[in-house]
């Protein structure tokens, strides 16, 4: 199946949101690269044009952990965030991987981050698992890269 034939990404693309104003965050990465076969949702860190247009379609409020708005659209399929933690946004989104013409979060930053929530007290056992899921996944990528 193409990433882009998944539901969660149905719903995203129906948004219309400008490809170069976000990026796919959480556990969408897991799934781009097989470490994760399903997740509950999609959540994606915007800027300017694709942040107004989520806000056509929804109430922004404040997220869970304070550290931005977001707004829960389709069913709670899609959170669509005007941040990432104390991340640039910008940053984000220049530095993200390009795959079907989305641009995704790299892994090393999504390990960044769930260390940072599991520093903090906030983790969760998913969090850890993917971690790990996520250490494993990079080790045997550069192992299998290698010639011998």
């Amino acid at each position: 199946m193409m990433l882009r034939d998944h539901p969660f990404f149905h719903n995203l693309f129906s948004l219309r949101l400008p490809a170069e104003d976000y990026v796919i965050s959480g556990s969408g990465p897991l799934l781009l690269h097989g470490i994760r076969r399903e997740i509950g949702d999609l959540d994606v860190v915007a800027r300017g044009a694709a942040w107004e247009v989520a806000r056509r379609f929804g109430t922004s409020e404040e997220a869970p952990l304070g550290w931005a708005q977001r707004i829960s659209l389709m069913n709670g399929s899609i959170e669509v965030l005007n941040g990432w933690f104390d991340y640039s946004v910008d940053s984000l989104i220049m530095e993200a991987e390009v795959f079907e013409g989305i641009r995704f979060m790299p892994l090393l930053r999504v390990i960044e981050w769930k260390l940072r929530l599991v520093e903090n007290g906030v983790g969760r056992d998913k969090d850890l698992r993917d971690i790990s899921d996520i250490r494993v996944y990079l080790e045997m990528k550069d192992y299998s890269s290698r010639s011998f």
